[in-house]
């Protein structure tokens, strides 16, 4: 396969496949596996023509030999073949030697770079009987370098401008955001949500992915709103995400959704239909239902976990070492444990993080939460309170109790 450059509208020809050079002059081509050991590249431009000899590398292939198959699995029957013949009829047709729609390069994001996990070439045999050849390169997605920006509990678990500011460089690639967020239930103000856009309106070459999945549980008088709501000027590099696992709880039905520029939206389709299946239809008019459907029992459905979210922090406070913030939205909580770091269990051992913290907690009480390290904040952890309130007040009690008996 062969990737190049040339001027825009440039007719580009391998052999007896010729193509046209996109707006950008990009051009992609192959030849055949077992292509002769030499080539012939040639561009034509308004100024003359240029040609170049290619020497076709010769390698040996992978090759898989699978014995023992059913003939009708590896032969279909004469009528499932012609129908076969007929679909390929009808494609070739939409097709020409020549197009100058994006073909391949649409796939591509230039230089092409990350880690090979198909190899061009490679085939099966079954039974003894070659079947056709790999044509085409599988490439995992290039690795990128995440960069953490920590929010503690000075800012309210919030990040801001100034720190996104300094975090952002010439190789910044995405700003991910999360609002309300997991583990602290931190929500951005549509004012805190315009500084942090007036940064990235400065920084052209970022784009953002916001996961909006907990759209509908925010409490009190906090209005939601998303990023490319409040600048619109960055819709064209924002993408959108959310779901219907929390707000219409639904989490077994693994319905997720996107909303972005049209372009990046055609290449997560093209990327996600060679790495996985699609969900189940059942599924997906589920979701559509949910979407579509009455909403009336988001307020009500609001209300009884603000009245849980409420109560757990209050129960929280109670307890002596921990100080719980109270989020604007999700069903989180996510509580210092600083004041019990140094302090012994029941059982003598010396609590020395908020993993030793959440251990002996489960240990002691059967009381299950996630320790602030799991999410890179520390001492701290996390309680959901997506459970019933009888739970939770039993929860609260034994956690006081425990508390109470560190030394």
């Amino acid at each position: 396969m062969i990737v190049c450059r040339t001027r825009p509208g440039a007719e580009v020809t391998l052999g007896d496949i010729t193509v046209e050079a996109d707006d950008a002059g990009w051009v992609v081509l192959g030849h055949d596996r077992d292509a002769e050991a030499q080539t012939t590249l040639s561009v034509a431009l308004p100024d003359g023509r240029y040609e170049e000899t290619l020497s076709v590398q010769q390698r040996e292939y992978d090759i898989q030999r699978i014995e023992g198959v059913p003939q009708e699995y590896v032969t279909p029957p004469e009528e499932v073949l012609e129908r076969i013949r007929a679909e390929g009829r009808v494609k070739r047709n939409a097709y020409t030697s020549r197009w100058t729609g994006e073909g391949f390069a649409s796939a591509f994001i230039m230089p092409v770079e990350g880690r090979l996990t198909g190899v061009y070439g490679s085939q099966r045999y079954y039974n003894g009987e070659p079947r056709r050849p790999h044509y085409g390169i599988d490439i995992a997605a290039p690795g990128g370098t995440p960069v953490i920006v920590n929010c503690d509990e000075s800012s309210r678990f919030k990040l801001t401008p100034e720190a996104l500011e300094a975090a952002i460089t010439p190789k910044t690639r995405w700003f991910i955001f999360n609002s309300p967020s997991n583990p602290t239930g931190a929500g951005y103000s549509r004012k805190e949500l315009k500084a942090l856009t007036d940064v990235l309106m400065r920084h052209p070459h970022v784009w953002v992915m916001t996961d909006d999945m907990y759209e509908h549980l925010v409490y009190d008088d906090f209005e939601f709103t998303t990023i490319a709501q409040v600048e619109p000027a960055l819709w064209e590099r924002t993408l959108t995400i959310n779901g219907v696992s929390k707000a219409y709880a639904m989490t077994g039905w693994r319905i997720g959704y996107a909303g972005g520029p049209d372009k990046l939206i055609k290449a997560m389709s093209k990327v996600i239909s060679q790495t996985t299946s699609n969900p189940c239809s059942i599924s997906q008019y589920a979701a559509i239902e949910a979407l579509n459907g009455p909403q009336d029992f988001l307020p009500t459905r609001k209300a009884a976990y603000q009245a849980r979210r409420d109560m757990v922090v209050e129960g929280l406070n109670k307890c002596p070492g921990l100080h719980c913030p109270t989020p604007e939205g999700a069903f989180y909580v996510y509580p210092s444990c600083a004041g019990v770091i140094g302090k012994t269990a029941p059982s003598g051992k010396l609590i020395e993080t908020d993993e030793d913290f959440a251990t002996e907690l489960l240990e002691t009480e059967k009381v299950a939460v996630v320790f602030g390290a799991a999410f890179g904040l520390s001492p701290a952890f996390r309680v959901s309170y997506a459970t019933s309130d009888a739970a939770l007040k039993e929860a609260l009690v034994r956690i006081q109790r425990f508390c109470e008996a560190l030394k």
